[in-house]
């Protein structure tokens, strides 16, 4: 098989089982699979596959065909300019979720103390030790898996942090400068509309915010204030229609200077607030 026959074997493969950019997907694991550049391709269209190179291609096809995400094939995605490890267990890194972690940025200094909640693949806690390397992080999360996997991308990017598999706050001690967040935050009765990729292929457990969505940003915003130095500011991700109902919250329990952000798309994405 050449290199040209197995972009048009994937294009065909994925398109059939309506992949979304079934060429573009095509093209990633081929250049996955091989090694290949984009120029390489261009240059040598008819070069063939090693044996080897061409069952690996077949397979991922056959992967990706069963909209398992493509991330979770080549066990990569990138987040905030840096490369981290993802599988199953985890919830993909996302573009949106870099607002997050630029937002706490702003506010995290050398020297402050962090936790993050849900921490997942670690993307978010590790991120911020990336801009902030003076800077004190403490990941949580109830998986198991998801610590696996956090602890696998802190190894990668020579990070110290702390790492502690907690239910929210259960066996949190201590005080925080800031805490951040991206909680579970979809509504119970909306999990069985999403892409069959999330759906069917990241964990339930960190996209069910519930029954209206907010569960998580109660729990949060009740027992955050015992885990917050006085002064201290609290980051949450949100989903786009639930920037007034969790500022709302965050008010009800003392926060202030409460603040929505927006994305690059214009929608709400990031509560900001601060504890006095």
């Amino acid at each position: 098989m050449t290199l040209r026959e197995a972009c048009q074997k994937g294009a065909e493969v994925l398109g059939k089982a309506s992949v979304p950019e079934a060429a573009l997907d095509a093209w990633y694991l081929l250049e996955w699979c091989t090694g290949v550049s984009r120029s390489h391709y261009l240059a040598y269209p008819e070069e063939a596959l090693s044996k080897e190179q061409e069952c690996r291609y077949l397979e991922a096809l056959e992967k990706r065909a069963e909209r398992i995400p493509l991330q979770q094939i080549t066990g990569e995605q990138e987040f905030m300019g840096l490369s981290f490890y993802v599988n199953e267990h985890v919830l993909i890194p996302r573009q949106d979720t870099e607002v997050l972690v630029e937002e706490t940025a702003k506010f995290l200094k050398d020297g402050m103390r962090f936790l993050d909640l849900c921490t997942g693949s670690g993307c978010i806690l590790l991120s911020l030790l990336h801009l902030r390397p003076g800077a004190e992080g403490t990941g949580a999360d109830l998986s198991p898996e998801a610590l696996q996997v956090a602890e696998r991308n802190r190894v990668r990017l020579d990070a110290e942090a702390e790492l502690i598999q907690s239910d929210l706050f259960d066996r949190i001690e201590g005080t925080f400068d800031v805490i951040v967040s991206n909680p579970p935050y979809i509504k119970r009765e909306e999990i069985g509309t999403l892409m069959d990729e999330v759906r069917l292929h990241e964990p339930y457990m960190a996209l069910d915010g519930h029954e209206d969505g907010l569960y998580f940003y109660r729990k949060i915003a009740e027992e955050a204030p015992g885990h917050l130095r006085a002064g201290g500011s609290l980051f949450l991700e949100i989903g786009w229609d639930q920037g007034e109902s969790v500022s709302e919250l965050l008010r009800q329990q003392g926060f202030t200077d409460v603040k929505v952000v927006k994305d690059l798309a214009g929608l709400d994405r990031v509560v900001e607030a601060f504890y006095r």
